[in-house]
């Protein structure tokens, strides 16, 4: 006797939210309910006709199936925060639908990338031997493509994907075109830049780690507040860091070569710079005591960027002094007055380092949270 399960997959939990119908959903007649409901609240829903998908995958492995083997048809729902959550919600449905029905075999009916990435999960618990998209077939005319554009920019998630990058990149162009012709240059030039950042965070996955750090917040409201104003004081240094250094550019554009002047701006603009970097990871910081994570970790970190700032401003200024004809004398007590401020640093690195360990070698000894 074999026995399948066929499965289909609502991740964004439209079902529960257009019909108040609760995952999992087993059984044919129930599937077909839900469907006609989803249907008729949503003729446009997709995940409607995933569902007839799977009704008729059911039945035509019902018809073919031999007098002792069994078939089920079962629809899983996620969460509208489509994420952890809505993929936990959905290993908790199957769990229920495999230990009731224990089935040999499980087949996917999908209308889309979204919920096939729900794949694994199931196949942690099921063998699954054929997975099916359904791709409901559309006007291939002009008028179809323009409404189907319309209703891709209605939806919310697709609104936030297509028209934020579209949006950012006119406002600068705008931007540009209404500047004078340096700064318009200039902005215009930047667009390449704001491009090539968005492709990089999106290779890097850093929209999994803002979105990590958006729900530390709202889970940790007294420490967001404290750290959204840090995380301002340090958007804000960063704007004067731009100002500064543009200053400096200004002031040196006509007079130095061009060493001088990028050196110049990178000195100016240094302070404002490592502000930024502090005041970032002291928000860090507040979120992760809150939260009871912190590990001390970014305490070492906020040193060494002292460390960083300190070796680097020293060198700017030699490199100032030496490139303008100042006359920077390369004596062994100079370069020591020179490099005593950096060398402390180092010094508060290698003790902050060592208490940081101390502590949490203590901690994992008395098996007490100390708050690292």
């Amino acid at each position: 006797m074999t026995r399948t399960l066929v499965l289909t997959v609502d991740r964004d939990n439209d079902l529960g939210q257009k019909t108040a119908i609760r995952g999992p959903v087993v059984g044919r007649k129930q599937v077909l309910t839900a469907a006609l409901k989803l249907g008729i609240a949503d003729p446009e829903e997709s995940d409607t006709n995933a569902i007839l998908g799977a009704l008729h995958q059911h039945d035509k492995i019902d018809e073919t199936n031999g007098e002792s083997d069994e078939v089920e048809i079962a629809i899983l729902t996620g969460d509208e925060k489509v994420g952890v959550r809505s993929d936990r919600a959905i290993a908790a449905q199957l769990e229920e639908v495999v230990t009731e029905f224990q089935p040999d075999q499980a087949i996917l009916v999908t209308d889309g990338a979204e919920d096939e990435s729900v794949l694994p999960i199931i196949q942690s618990q099921v063998r699954i031997d054929h997975v099916q998209k359904i791709i409901v077939k559309q006007s291939k005319g002009i008028e179809g493509t323009y409404y189907y554009i319309v209703k891709a920019l209605e939806d919310p998630k697709w609104r936030a994907k297509m028209l934020v990058p579209l949006g950012a990149i006119m406002a600068i162009f705008g931007l540009g075109v209404m500047l004078p012709d340096t700064l318009g240059g200039i902005v215009i030039g930047s667009l390449p830049l704001v491009f090539g950042l968005f492709i990089l965070s999106k290779g890097l996955g850093l929209e999994a780690t803002v979105g990590r750090i958006a729900q530390e917040m709202r889970e940790n409201a007294d420490a967001a507040m404290f750290s959204s104003l840090l995380w301002t004081t340090t958007v804000f240094s960063a704007i004067f860091a731009v100002a500064m250094g543009y200053d400096r550019y200004i002031e040196l554009e006509a007079t130095t070569n061009t060493s001088v002047v990028w050196i110049g701006v990178v000195q100016s603009a240094l302070a404002w710079i490592v502000i930024a970097f502090l005041t970032s990871t002291a928000g860090f910081m507040l979120l992760r005591l809150k939260k009871g994570s912190f590990s001390g970790r970014l305490i070492i970190l906020a040193v060494f960027g002292m460390v960083v700032y300190s070796f680097l401003d020293q060198g700017l200024t030699i490199a100032m002094e030496v490139l303008t004809g100042a006359g920077y004398e390369f004596s062994v007590q100079e370069i020591w007055n020179d490099m005593l401020e950096p060398l402390m640093w180092i010094a508060v690195l290698w003790v902050t380092t060592t208490i940081v360990r101390a502590v949490q070698a203590r901690q994992a000894q008395s098996e007490r949270y100390w708050g690292i």
